[in-house]
């Protein structure tokens, strides 16, 4: 329906395939982004506009292209499948006034969605957004819309190789000649992505075993999120021995999912805290550590040792990126898997990352178990546990509403709840862990997050709480 409400959630617009994400609608938020941009960057504003591998997502662009063109946006457009990074590296590196996505990132192959990049390289921040929400119209627009080849002919949309341009920025950020010195084998999966290809062309075919690297805008039937029930393939390769690490991506590579030598997997808190670990004592860098509600407290420990100041953030790596533009930042990271680094773009980054740990395995001369087994040896043990429960939105708000209410609730798996914290969603602290009840901002599902001394604490401190609000129905 062209009077659909468009809502941004955590990281941009996003919704199932001709049901509300439709031509329609796209134009809408395309005329919406048009009209923020000239408020903000006058008569002739820039953008650089891509797509990654889903459905449509060719004619998605296309069809955004060509309302921002006709608005009078200077549109230049990839010539080819392109990382989230890629793009906003490329608004960064030309000096546009914003980048724009064509994603649905993480979620199930049925979305599709649209980020919308600052002009610093990293996503637009809250207000940017609200403002472009509110200037949706009401319907759809009126008359036709040019051809894309008469706008081209026009001027009016370039079309560009952005690919290229991004892996040269990787090859200048990272050690890729140490790396493939090293002759150390990767394995990475694409999850059928926009990072397909991506680590070969730095390392060479002859280091690298691809996973789902071919074109299915289905992803056959698998949300392309890289979490532990996703990679079994992945973990299988590596632990024959096949390779010595395995890197993973979502659908639009700004996620980073690893697992190391013997097939296990490594959380993102883990790649946070070795990267900081890794910059600031390696590299001799320094800056703060910025790092989303949803967290490990191990950073926490690790800005005390350093002396090195942490600052916690909303969920959503927008928050993350405004910090890393205005300031002199190390590491800025949520659980979810989108880190980024200094040394690159404000932006989460899964090649990016991925490669700068395997970097350090090479500097160290260590595998990656080893390299982890090492942090927890110093800073204390941590482990994280995560339940998405798919719920009725009605069910949600009488959860979300129950919490409120009462303040929290009172003791978790045996533990008293020293706090509870309201930054972003419900997060109980008590003297062995804490645990973090919030909704997810793109999705029908309530995240259940935990951090404790063992796994099995972390556990079982997500399966109590959700007993006591009836959420193991």
């Amino acid at each position: 329906m062209s009077n659909t409400p468009i809502e941004f959630g955590t990281d941009g617009w996003r919704a199932v395939i001709a049901d509300d994400y439709t031509f329609v609608n796209l134009e809408r938020v395309a005329q919406a982004t048009a009209e923020w941009l000239h408020d903000d960057y006058g008569d002739t504003p820039a953008v650089v506009l891509g797509h990654d591998t889903r459905f449509l997502g060719p004619q998605f662009a296309r069809r955004a292209a060509r309302v921002l063109a006709e608005a009078g946006v200077d549109v230049t457009l990839a010539d080819s499948v392109v990382s989230t990074p890629a793009i906003s590296w490329a608004t960064q590196a030309a000096e546009a006034d914003a980048g724009v996505v064509i994603t649905a990132s993480h979620n199930p192959p049925t979305y599709s969605g649209y980020k919308i990049k600052a002009h610093f390289g990293g996503p637009a921040p809250p207000e940017m957004i609200d403002r472009v929400e509110a200037a949706v119209p009401d319907g759809a627009r009126s008359g036709a819309l040019a051809p894309f080849e008469a706008l081209s002919a026009q001027g009016a949309i370039q079309t560009d190789d952005v690919r290229t341009g991004y892996l040269d920025a990787l090859r200048h950020a990272l050690d890729i000649e140490a790396i493939k010195g090293s002759g150390l084998t990767v394995a990475h999966d694409a999850m059928f992505g926009a990072g397909q290809g991506l680590v070969q062309a730095l390392l060479g075919d002859d280091q690298v075993i691809p996973l789902r690297h071919d074109h299915n805008p289905g992803f056959h039937g698998v949300a392309p999120e890289p979490i532990a029930d996703r990679l079994h393939a992945l973990s299988e390769t590596v632990a024959t021995g096949e390779a010595s690490v395995g890197l993973a991506n979502d659908g639009d590579a700004d996620r980073i999912g690893m697992v190391d030598e013997t097939g296990a997997f490594v959380s993102s808190h883990r790649i946070l805290a070795l990267l900081v670990k890794y910059l600031h004592e390696e590299r001799g860098l320094t800056g703060s550590i910025v790092k989303t509600f949803s967290t490990t407290h191990l950073l926490d420990k690790m800005g005390a040792r350093y002396d090195v100041p942490v600052e916690t953030t909303p969920i959503g790596f927008k928050h993350i990126a405004t910090k890393m533009a205005d300031g002199n930042v190390l590491v800025g990271g949520e659980e979810s898997g989108g880190i980024a680094a200094s040394g690159h773009i404000p932006e989460r980054d899964g090649i990016y990352i991925g490669l700068l740990i395997v970097e350090m395995m090479v500097k160290r001369d260590r595998p990656l178990s080893a390299l982890v087994d090492e942090l927890l040896e110093e800073f204390g043990p941590h482990y994280n546990y995560r339940d998405d429960i798919h719920i009725r939105e009605d069910q949600k708000a009488d959860v979300l509403d129950r919490l409120d209410t009462q303040g929290g609730l009172d003791g978790i798996n045996g533990h008293a709840v020293e706090r509870v914290d309201t930054l972003d969603g419900f997060k109980h602290v008590t003297d062995h862990g804490w645990l973090l009840i919030r909704p997810s901002g793109t999705e029908p599902v309530l995240r259940v997050y935990s951090e404790a001394e063992s796994p099995e604490a972390a556990e079982a401190l997500v399966k109590d709480a959700s007993r006591q609000l009836g959420l193991d129905d």
